[in-house]
């Protein structure tokens, strides 16, 4: 379980990378990168939590 919240936060900061990068060029390719990272990475982090809820529940 650590190695996925480590997963997600190491995404997290990926994401921000991008959109760090995309402040300094102004590329568009990097704004479409932070937010395709960003995306799956949240549905990633749903997924987890929802397993986690599921756990408790049962």
């Amino acid at each position: 379980m650590l190695l996925f919240r480590w997963l997600i936060l190491l995404t997290l900061i990926g994401a921000a990378v991008c959109f760090a990068f995309y402040a300094g060029t102004g590329q568009v390719r990097y704004k479409r990168w932070g937010l395709v990272t960003l995306k799956w990475t949240l549905i990633a982090a749903f997924g987890f939590f929802a397993v986690l809820i599921l756990q408790r529940i049962a």
